[in-house]
């Protein structure tokens, strides 16, 4: 099983790439963890409607090259889960994909056309949080559906 996580954007802060490694190794034990980072599309000052619709198409062309598998958005407006569905879902789709590819979107959010393309869109939670922390939560989380799919205590 491989997890890939394709993201928006580099993790600048050390503290949150710690955490980061820290979940990728213990991911390590159940499954491979890939991450890809496509270029984030920034533009100064403050934007208009037109120029945040520009930089979520051209990062979503980046991100669209990338995609494996079974494909996951995570979008704020995508369907709630827990960890357990999130584990049950994981288990589901292993049967059928060897890969199994989360998409973070940049701080604009996903393209229509990587919303469009993915398998399922799941919610995390309706707080917003920073696209770079958010992948702290994300493999945290994976690595929660892991212990729960294997019945270690991590999970309670």
């Amino acid at each position: 099983m491989k997890f890939r996580i394709v993201a928006v954007g580099k993790v600048k802060e050390e503290y949150l790439r710690q955490a980061i490694a820290e979940y990728s190794k213990r991911i390590s034990r159940f499954a491979e963890l890939q991450i890809v980072e496509v270029e984030e599309c920034l533009s100064r000052g403050a934007q208009t409607a037109g120029e945040v619709e520009r930089v979520k198409v051209a990062e979503g062309k980046a991100i669209l090259a990338k995609l494996e598998g079974y494909v996951v958005a995570t979008d704020i407006d995508g369907e709630l889960v827990s960890s357990e569905q999130l584990s049950n879902l994981i288990v589901r789709q292993k049967q059928r994909y060897s890969t199994v590819t989360f998409v973070v979107g940049g701080s604009n959010g996903l393209s229509d056309e990587v919303k469009a393309r993915a398998d399922v869109r799941l919610s995390f939670g309706k707080i917003t949080l920073p696209h770079q922390l958010f992948r702290v939560v994300l493999t945290e989380q994976l690595y929660r559906a892991c212990c729960i799919e294997n019945n270690a205590s991590y999970h309670k």
